[in-house]
């Protein structure tokens, strides 16, 4: 079945496939359609969907939603992100299972809001306390939207983290044709919960647990039988405060660990690639559309190129990145940005020749500019 679908449309509807039931967000654009939407739908299927008075609550409403049993998600853009940030920092030291929808709209500050951008790559990031790891989806067109959101979620149960879903006013507001039952439905497994035995007492389940390092430790939900604790300081595996460095550093490296050493299940990138190419172009985001379309335009005229999607932009893809470099002389990498990723790119890819391609106008890179690059 062929229906027109903006990229905000199927997020929420990613979302909702997924067992998202609880919601809240602000208002801004470009991401308030998320908030409408899902103001109409949840209260449907049982869900809640809050507006909070503002962005800082509506992160916090959410992850004190996961601590009760629910799949959270939230949306926000530009000011709206930056006001996430202290309680991004929370849902990585509670380990709280949580979906961050971020639309991205030309910065700095209030910058424009009806105007495109990818400003935020790397605050996602780095935009919190400690620079702990987190995970980060990046779809390049609608079917993308509803099938990485639904990955979000997946992801966020499976590592106890936040999960950012980084799309941006181009494709969260344009309406396209799509073939929605060519949508791949990503299934999100169940939750595991803690349950008492008969060797094991409420006073025994520990929120937290830090060996072996990479191990991500089963939930509790507030209400049910386990004695449960949330704090946002350094703490045991317990939740109880705590100065013991040997606990500190078992808790810190714990955080990292659960996602670096687990990087395999997370890289996602779609490969386009031309044996004999000496050129890689590199995007993600809406701006691989114009990638897209100039390597068909390329080969057409003969000329070998290659092409890469990152769809996981944290933690960097960096088995399929170093796949990609072979036999390339010079990479282009196209963002709507000052050039944030590819930095990345350029600490990656040492010895070969790294061209930024951007566009800070608010338009779109188009597949001419990547042509021209080729000559």
């Amino acid at each position: 079945m062929r229906e027109f679908l903006d990229g905000n449309t199927a997020v929420v509807r990613g979302a909702l496939a997924a067992g998202c039931d609880f919601f809240a967000g602000y208002p801004i654009t470009p991401a308030s359609p998320i908030l409408m939407q899902m103001m109409t739908e949840q209260p449907k299927r049982g869900g809640v969907a809050i507006q909070a008075e503002d962005e800082i609550a509506s992160i916090g409403m959410c992850i004190g939603a996961t601590m009760s049993g629910s799949r959270a998600m939230t949306a926000t853009s530009g000011p709206g992100i930056s006001l996430y940030s202290e309680n991004i920092g929370l849902a990585i030291m509670t380990e709280a299972p949580l979906v961050i929808v971020d639309v991205q709209r030309m910065g700095p500050c209030t910058g424009a809001a009806t105007t495109t951008g990818q400003g935020d790559v790397q605050f996602v990031r780095w935009g919190t306390a400690g620079g702990y790891p987190i995970i980060a989806l990046a779809p390049s067109n609608i079917r993308e939207c509803y099938e990485l959101t639904m990955r979000a979620f997946s992801l966020a149960e499976r590592f106890r983290t936040p999960v950012f879903v980084l799309i941006d006013k181009s494709l969260g507001a344009t309406t396209v044709g799509v073939d929605v039952h060519e949508f791949v439905h990503h299934v999100v497994a169940d939750r595991k919960l803690w349950r008492s035995s008969a060797q094991t007492t409420s006073r025994d389940f520990r929120p937290h647990s830090y060996e072996p390092r990479d191990a991500v430790p089963v939930m509790a939900r507030y209400g049910d039988e386990a004695t449960l604790r949330v704090t946002g300081s350094t703490h045991d595996e317990r939740a109880f405060i705590t100065k013991d460095r040997t606990t500190i550093d078992g808790l810190n490296n714990h955080l990292a660990d659960k996602i670096e050493k687990h990087r395999d299940e997370i890289e996602l990138v779609v490969e386009d690639l031309e044996e004999g190419a000496d050129t890689l172009f590199l995007s993600y985001g809406v701006t691989a559309g114009s990638m897209r379309e100039s390597v068909i335009t390329a080969r057409r005229q003969g000329r070998k190129v290659s092409a890469l999607c990152i769809l996981s932009l944290w933690p960097l893809p960096e088995t399929a990145l170093a796949r990609a470099f072979k036999g390339i002389e010079r990479i282009v990498v196209a963002e709507l940005n000052l050039g944030l990723y590819r930095r990345e790119i350029e600490r990656l890819a040492r010895h070969i020749e790294v061209v930024g391609l951007t566009r800070l106008d608010g338009g779109l890179i188009t597949p001419s500019q990547f042509l021209e690059l080729l000559k």
